[in-house]
């Protein structure tokens, strides 16, 4: 009853009246008046005016583990979860347990990093209750060459888990960033072990702003959260289960390339395509419009000159995309 409550309080938006409640539920006010003190003992904040009924201002900083395991239902990532109240880095963690006891599929998700980082070692603001913080370990039996192809999965992955979700119009930023609007909502940082012809593990870290209600001024032109974008508070419990069921069902048991069907569909959802990109390579920068990108995760951007190059590494950036 009570997370019937919290659906209803979410739907809304504002405040609901005890009597809509009560009527939807099918129980008294009273008891209405019961579940709302539960829920706040759980650590929910609920307000309460008069004539105007309960309005949800936040949730309880910790994930549901219980929940989120009852709401998993993939066959391989997800089938282990670690939850963690604080952890220096999620893909750390992986990497700790990879070394011992970390099978393929294994999720570390915590509320709280306190070294949380993005590509080229660049800082990832790791609060708790704000964002969705998760790694997971992959054994693929493949050479080290196909980890593009990893990234460009797990991106299309969680852009169709928000979009599905949501319903807020998230794109993929080449290759590994998650955007709403000019924004980046969500970013990819996918680590491996590996030796000259097969990749020992593959870490992927992801890193979901979710009910952040804002952000540092250094960043704030730049980050968005589900929550700001949406303008309401989105259960982290369930749309974290949302994002491993996408994940799983997207990347597959063998991780094998994406058929041209994803491929063209993830096409539609890279606001990258048919802009124009400028990429480091040897010292020289180079520029060109984004005109493709193959299965095996790289993009081809044809230059200012007419050639055409495979861009599979470095940093790019994306004319109007921060």
């Amino acid at each position: 009853m009570k997370r019937r409550i919290i659906s209803l309080l979410k739907d809304n938006g504002g405040f609901v009246s005890g009597e809509s409640l009560s009527d939807e539920l099918g129980i008294t006010r009273s008891a209405v008046w019961k579940h709302i003190n539960s829920l706040r003992e759980e650590g929910y904040v609920i307000e309460s005016v008069r004539n105007k009924g309960y309005c949800l201002v936040s949730e309880p900083e910790g994930l549901d583990e219980e929940r989120i395991k009852g709401l998993i239902g993939s066959s391989v990532i997800g089938s282990r979860l670690v939850y963690l109240k604080s952890v220096d880095s999620t893909n750390e963690e992986v990497k700790r347990l990879a070394r011992t006891e970390g099978e393929h599929g294994l999720v570390v998700v915590s509320d709280r990093q306190t070294s949380g980082r993005g590509r080229f070692s660049r800082k990832w603001v790791s609060e708790s209750g704000g964002g969705l913080y998760f790694s997971i370990l992959l054994r693929p039996d493949l050479p080290p060459s196909d980890i593009a192809s990893i990234t460009l999965s797990a991106g299309y992955a969680v852009c169709l888990a928000i979009r599905d979700y949501t319903g807020l119009d998230a794109l993929v930023k080449w290759p590994n960033d998650i955007i709403i609007g000019n924004k980046k909502v969500c970013g990819i940082l996918t680590e491996m072990a590996a030796q000259s012809d097969r990749i020992d593990y593959v870490v992927i870290g992801i890193g979901i702003n979710v009910n952040n209600p804002s952000f540092p001024d250094e960043i704030s032109d730049r980050a968005v959260s589900l929550r700001i974008a949406g303008g309401g508070i989105v259960d982290r419990s369930e749309f974290f289960a949302c994002v491993i069921n996408t994940l799983d069902r997207v990347i597959g048991d063998f991780l094998v390339s994406l058929s041209m069907d994803d491929i063209e569909h993830f096409k539609t959802l890279c606001a990258t395509m048919g802009r124009r990109v400028t990429v480091t390579r040897g010292g020289q920068k180079l520029t060109g419009v984004a005109c493709d990108v193959l299965p095996t995760g790289e993009l081809i951007a044809r230059l200012d000159d007419g050639k055409e190059i495979t861009i599979n590494s470095g940093e790019v950036t994306v004319q109007g995309i921060y």
